[in-house]
């Protein structure tokens, strides 16, 4: 089909959190309705609609001209990765195991503080299968059940990992909110790639019950939207702790904040990322923040990665089993059977890539393990107290901010794929918050810079990121181009 050339303007930055007697959820939400059908074949971002969406819509209307709105996004459309429970909607986390199951008996919890905000659950959005868990040569935004999800700036490159199809919706304009989920860049990768606001927040200040587990350690879900503000008011509903986030998207916040640049490998992957985080450094510098460079996290051994992914396997393959218990049905019940009907469905399921990784997990060690506990406490220990922590303290710092990604890397459907270094380990191991921001584009596809802070440091976060988003010029609005030079 031709590509689609603009989108509806009241999903731009404008649809903010901020009330408004005017807005209407019935009519918001029939024009997005309308902008999926028109720009979802070209991007596969939406694996599902709720077919009540009008009906959620019209009720919050009633609410609201009753004197009953809900809360600052009641009426609001919101997207929810499809790796989280939802009653009314299928939970496939992108397989076709899950697939042709029975619903989840309920909600998750952070889907049911959506509808207590008055939020309308407009549908499930795709992800990479598993969010990338099943095959270390895996397709970023590639799943059985969704098929591939493309990069809204340009649809031969990647919309990012695994939180793919949450970045791809927001920077198309299919809704201001989408919820995704990250366990190490899942968030991160395609808030960077497809020009959006992403917030990674600190483990287990949002509920992962109902959600399709990878790691009890690092997984936690977080906002995607289209500006800092916005996404810090959906953090507010998915949190659920009586922090108003948005509240810290305001002005003159940044003078007298030290901000540390921690280059080492956190620089250095990308040209074009390193110059975005330049011209950031200087616009914050220029605006008061006090920019200390210098500020490098101790050298990781390599091994720490293999250590990190010892845990993620011994995690997925306890967690996942206790989760696949849970669903009604007769779908695979643990990982071991997960794999047996991935090998039966090979034809679909491993068309592309392998599992891989879900065979090393069935072969490693346990939770129970020696080895696992060992491996866990060095990874806590190099990305804590001798990581962030110590060079916030060291330095005085009020956050770390470092390129986020390289620009989107070509679609590979067969082969590791291209992409070349990231943000988000280190705050990954540590289960620490990380905000990812966009900074402009370079050569028609987003780049973008990603603040970094210790436990609990979100409301910082948002400060700080809001005052950068202030003075940089907004994104364009993607062309949906078949490729960029």
């Amino acid at each position: 089909m031709p590509a689609p050339t603009s989108r509806p303007s009241s999903t731009s930055s404008t649809f903010s959190s901020t009330s408004s007697s005017t807005f209407s959820s019935t009519e918001e939400t029939a024009r997005l309705l309308d902008w999926i059908a028109t720009v979802d074949p070209t991007i596969r971002a939406v694996c599902t609609l709720a077919p009540d969406a009008l009906d959620q819509a019209r009720a919050r209307d009633v609410e609201a001209a009753e004197g009953r709105a809900r809360g600052p996004l009641h009426g609001r459309a919101v997207l929810v990765k499809d790796n989280i429970d939802t009653a009314d909607l299928p939970t496939t986390a992108g397989s076709l195991a899950l697939a042709g199951q029975p619903h989840p008996v309920a909600d998750a919890p952070l889907v049911r503080r959506l509808r207590e905000a008055g939020m309308v659950v407009l549908g499930k959005t795709n992800l990479s299968e598993w969010a990338n868990i099943r095959d270390a040569a895996s397709t970023s935004g590639w799943s059985a059940f969704g098929g591939l999800t493309r990069n809204p700036y340009a649809l031969d490159r990647s919309a990012g990992g695994s939180s793919s199809g949450s970045g791809a919706a927001v920077a198309a304009g299919l809704a201001a909110y989408a919820v995704g989920t990250e366990t190490d860049g899942s968030i991160s990768c395609p808030a960077a790639y497809n020009g959006c606001v992403g917030i990674k927040p600190t483990v287990g200040l949002v509920p992962t019950a109902g959600v399709v587990p990878i790691s009890r350690s690092q997984d936690v879900p977080g906002p995607m939207a289209t500006t800092v503000r916005d996404a810090a008011a959906l953090l507010s509903v998915l949190a659920g702790d009586g922090v108003d986030y948005a509240a810290h998207a305001v002005d003159g916040r940044l003078a007298g904040r030290r901000i540390g640049v921690p280059r080492g490998p956190s620089w250095g992957y990308s040209a074009e990322a390193d110059a975005a985080a330049e011209r950031a450094l200087s616009a914050l510098s220029a605006a008061g923040a006090v920019v200390v460079d210098g500020t490098d996290l101790p050298t990781l051994p390599d091994s720490i990665w293999d250590d990190e992914l010892l845990v993620l396997l011994a995690e997925l393959r306890a967690d996942l089993a206790t989760y696949l218990s849970s669903r009604p049905g007769d779908g695979p019940r643990d990982l071991a059977e997960l794999v047996e009907f991935n090998r039966r469905h090979a034809d679909v399921e491993l068309a592309h890539f392998g599992q891989g990784l879900f065979e090393q997990a069935l072969a490693g060690p346990t939770t129970d393990s020696e080895e696992y506990a060992a491996a866990r406490a060095r990874c806590v220990a190099a990305s804590r107290g001798g990581g962030i922590d110590r060079v916030l303290a060291e330095h005085g710092l009020d956050v770390l901010v470092t390129p986020a990604y390289d620009r989107a890397h070509r679609i590979r459907l067969v082969g590791p794929e291209d992409l070349t270094g990231s943000c988000s380990g280190v705050p990954a191991m540590a289960g620490y918050p990380l905000l990812t921001v966009p900074s402009g584009l370079a050569g028609g596809l987003p780049v973008a810079v990603s603040f970094w802070g210790t436990a609990g440091s979100e409301r910082t976060l948002v400060e700080v990121a809001h005052a950068y988003e202030s003075l940089r010029d907004p994104l364009p609005a993607p062309t949906f181009a078949e490729t960029v030079g």
